[in-house]
């Protein structure tokens, strides 16, 4: 793992380290966004979902790169010995494995910290820069 940066704040007190700021922590869910959309009540079926085609060459790529790669599943922990070996059955790189995010969808993280949020819908490609609207906490 890429070592954290002591960081302080306004006061001088010590606060939460954090990555380089040339480091990304990638959070990727796995069912719909890495696989086929695999249900928890079918787990039958997770040895064998399909790989969406090139997502483990992009995740490799920004492992290689140095970024830290999470995945972060709505699968439950029972499921982790099948999840674990189809990850490396299909060669993804990975630096941690996180299950038992919340289901159901309609995500609205919040954080002491930046978050960056991609919503995944067909290919993942190298990312580019767009204006798009955003929600706030109002001042």
């Amino acid at each position: 793992m890429t070592d954290l940066v002591d960081k302080v704040d306004e006061r001088g007190l010590a606060i939460s380290p954090t990555l380089p700021d040339e480091v990304k922590n990638f959070l990727i869910d796995i069912d719909g966004t890495i696989c086929e959309d695999i249900p928890n009540e079918e787990p039958e079926r997770m040895a064998t979902a399909e790989c969406f085609e090139g997502v483990a060459d992009q995740i490799n790529k920004w492992y290689d790169e140095g970024h830290q790669i999470c995945f972060f599943t709505a699968r439950a922990e029972e499921h982790r010995e099948v999840t674990e070996e189809w990850l490396s059955r299909h060669g993804f790189k990975w630096h941690s494995c996180l299950f038992g995010k919340p289901r159901g969808g309609n995500y609205h993280w919040i954080d002491n910290h930046i978050v960056r949020a991609t919503r995944f819908k067909s290919k993942m490609t190298e990312f580019i820069r767009k204006m798009v609207e955003v929600e706030v906490f109002d001042d």
